[in-house]
């Protein structure tokens, strides 16, 4: 008696294992905003690690644990003798040893220290430590840490892991057929691995279930269910779901945790994947453009939550295939405008304010400096609401000029959350405006999502644990060492009353269909601000835009930045946001801003930008947070033409010149002259518009009556006006005064996108 209580003071002393103190950090899994699985990463390298707690672990892979590895399991000590002695019996009886007599707390010790000896003295003290694990740990707890450390075969330990990889289902949710064969596995992982060899897993498992039912854990109508259940394995693979955007959360300091565990992402993975297919089906209509990829971003307006981060192509295709085109710094293009447009508003312009889009030389620190329009066509006098919305470059680098120059956007774009300008402000200059400076996708289109929230800045978030406030996304993802922003750390970073104004005017399809007509894809049935860039030898091109709820960013390109063969954001880029803005809400539903308070409303003369009454034959409704000057005197002359500044006096004597007469300071015709199609003009032709829709309006002033023709283009007179279908090549356009009979000719060019 006292021989045995001294062994028992002996085992309660002995300490736990000290492999068995702590747990194996677990795998680390990614997973998107809803739980599905995005990726594992492999622990030490090796293996796949996944914990669960008994309780979480479904009756039919407990019982058939134990029928398989230890029956006795509840009513021996940690040692079974009475397996020892049956196992020491057949032994001498066949002079082989037939079955094994370790038990589950045994295993789990040897599992603990996996270099233990092997030796009988190693057995011994195995027991022994057996012996002592029992006196500190009860039942549940040694079953649940054996679960969590078994090697189930396919590089997973742990039973949660292993339901996972075979059956792509928690252990809660296993039958019995199925927990009979992952019970079965241990014994032999390699061999019995049902991915590389399901014939002897199976057999294996029809073991387990006879046990099962030899111990009763199974009556006879379980057991005859469960031989003939079928085994639905997943398809064999890891998990390798957005993996760009995985990878970005891999080079980004602190996203991993040293103790392993899930990663809850904020992607929508099922977003991501249909926006996948519908940039593949773009890239597929892009093909004889030389267009090789394609990335876009979806941001939660609300939170800052990175929602898609879709790329193209294949992942795995070597010098391209990891690229990140939501990461990689690219041109920017026109895509820029809008932040230069939004400062003018907060200084005290309004959408309806008037700039001078003629030819201008402005000077810089290295010379002059001469933008042109992409068309190389001047508007004259054109309000702020029609230059943002058909991207007019001088316009917008008057703009610039006007609010501060170039060290005014350089900083707004910096605190909206750019790090990518590796360059003073001084070394891009105004055209910094028109897209000189690089930008990346995901930036881009969070600064585009300030503008969304009314002026309120927040850092983009790829974790839903992150703290949208206080903290920039941006500041701890890989920089190429090319960052040198200053992050602006969250809230307002423009006025509201000027991001109201702004949003409205990148909403208005009407405004921009000098340019891109009315049924482009930047058109909606409901309203969306939206905007596009191309870079200078079509090498990028980019269309972002926002409702209140999301805002979505898409960049079209080539990774070795080769050029594209003409194709611009309106057809590059756009179609995917049509799309992604369409299906987005398809499934929220649309719905537009709440006028602010300090909002005006008013009519102007689009030539002056002047208030004036809704009677005035020109007068056009707009908005204003400050409101615009008066209609004077001087505005006009006797004759109601508007008086134009000097700056316009070459304009207005160029064949680009399509006021005519509304201008003062021009005679009433006496020839005849052509003012729409300017000459030399350059038009675009888009494969994915209507034949119908692609016509441009014919303007002359004359004393009679003007017939048109063309040897090349259809013309067309409906009622008073006069339009000509547009196809590719270079084309003569004739006018024709029926009165006097002059003649006067101008010439087209019409490309396609």
């Amino acid at each position: 008696m006292l021989g045995w209580l001294g062994l028992e003071i002996a085992w309660r002393l002995t300490p736990v294992p000290l492999g068995l103190t702590q747990s194996p950090p677990e795998s680390v899994k990614f997973v998107d905003r809803t739980g599905k699985p995005l990726r594992r990463v492999l622990q030490d390298q090796r293996i796949y690690r996944s914990r669960c707690s008994l309780s979480d672990v479904s009756p039919n892979a407990i019982a058939a644990t134990l029928s398989a590895e230890d029956k006795r399991f509840r009513v021996h000590s940690g040692v079974d003798v009475v397996a020892i002695v049956r196992a020491l019996s057949e032994a001498m009886r066949t002079g082989q040893i037939r079955s094994g007599a370790s038990t589950i707390t045994q295993q789990l010790v040897k599992l603990s220290d996996p270099d233990s000896d092997r030796s009988v003295g190693g057995k011994l003290i195995e027991a022994w430590n057996a012996l002592g694990l029992e006196r500190h740990w009860n039942k549940d707890r040694v079953l649940e840490e054996y679960l969590n450390r078994l090697d189930y075969g396919d590089l997973q330990v742990g039973l949660a892991s292993a339901s996972m990889d075979y059956f792509e289902k928690p252990p809660g949710d296993l039958s019995v057929a199925e927990a009979a064969l992952l019970a079965g596995i241990p014994q032999a992982p390699s061999r019995l691995d049902p991915f590389k060899h399901f014939d002897a897993a199976k057999a294996r498992q029809r073991w387990v279930l006879g046990r099962m039912h030899l111990n009763g854990f199974l009556d006879d109508a379980a057991y005859a269910r469960a031989l003939v259940e079928p085994l639905q394995l997943r398809q064999h693979g890891r998990d390798f779901e957005a993996p760009l955007f995985v990878d970005l959360l891999l080079d980004r300091r602190g996203t991993v945790p040293s103790e392993g565990g899930v990663v809850r992402t904020t992607i929508d993975l099922s977003l991501n994947r249909w926006i996948d297919d519908v940039i593949a089906g773009q890239l597929q209509k892009l093909v004889d453009k030389h267009v090789t990829a394609a990335a876009a971003v979806v941001i939660d307006n609300s939170t800052g939550d990175v929602l898609a981060l879709s790329g193209s192509g294949d992942y795995f295709e070597p010098g391209i295939g990891q690229v990140n085109g939501a990461w990689n710094a690219r041109s920017a293009g026109s895509a820029l405008k809008p932040f230069t447009y939004i400062r003018a508003l907060e200084q005290g312009a309004f959408p309806g304010e008037v700039v001078a889009d003629v030819p201008t030389d402005f000077p810089t620190e290295t010379g002059l400096y001469h933008p042109n329009n992409y068309n190389h066509r001047f508007y004259g006098p054109v309000t702020l609401r029609f230059a943002l919305a058909n991207s007019l470059n001088v316009a917008a680098i008057k703009v610039l000029e006007q609010e501060g120059g170039p060290d005014t956007l350089y900083s707004t774009l910096e605190r909206a959350g750019i790090t990518t300008f590796e360059h003073p402000a001084a070394y891009y200059g105004l055209g910094l405006t028109i897209g000189n400076g690089e930008v990346r996708l995901l930036e881009l289109a969070n600064a585009y999502a300030a503008l969304a929230r009314l002026g309120v800045y927040k850092p983009f978030r790829l974790l839903t644990n992150e703290n949208p406030i206080g903290k920039s996304s941006s500041s701890s993802l890989p920089n190429d060492g090319r960052a040198r922003a200053r992050p602006y750390r969250g809230g307002r970073l423009f006025d509201e009353r000027a991001a109201y104004l702004l949003a409205d005017m990148l909403s208005d399809n009407q405004a921009r269909a000098g340019t891109f007509g009315l049924n482009s894809f930047l058109a909606f049935a409901f309203p969306v601000a939206c905007k596009t860039g191309t870079s200078s030898d079509y090498r990028d091109n980019w269309t972002f835009g926002f409702t209140p709820e999301f805002t979505v960013g898409v960049w079209v390109g080539n990774p070795d930045n080769s050029p594209m063969h003409g194709i611009t954001g309106v057809t590059g880029a756009a179609p995917i946001f049509h799309e992604v803005v369409l299906k987005l809400q398809d499934r929220y539903g649309p719905s537009w801003y709440h006028e602010p308070p300090g909002i005006g409303h008013c009519y102007i003369d689009p030539i002056t930008g002047h208030s004036v009454s809704s009677d005035q034959p020109r007068a056009v409704p707009e908005m204003y947070a400050f409101a615009p000057e008066p209609a004077c005197s001087e505005d006009y002359d006797t004759a109601g033409r508007v008086r134009l500044r000097e700056e316009y006096r070459g304009w207005v004597e160029s064949d680009q010149n399509t006021l005519g007469d509304l201008l003062a300071g021009r005679s009433q015709a006496k020839n005849l002259r052509i003012l729409e199609p300017a000459t030399g003009a350059l038009y675009y032709r888009d494969p994915d518009i209507p034949e119908g829709d692609q016509r441009l309006a014919l303007r002359a002033e004359s004393i009679g009556h003007v017939e048109w023709s063309s040897s090349t283009l259809d013309c067309r007179a409906e009622g008073g006006r006069v339009t000509i279908g547009l196809r590719e090549g270079r084309h003569q356009i004739t006018a024709r005064d029926t009165t006097t009979g002059e003649t006067r000719t101008t010439w087209i060019e019409v490309d396609p996108w």
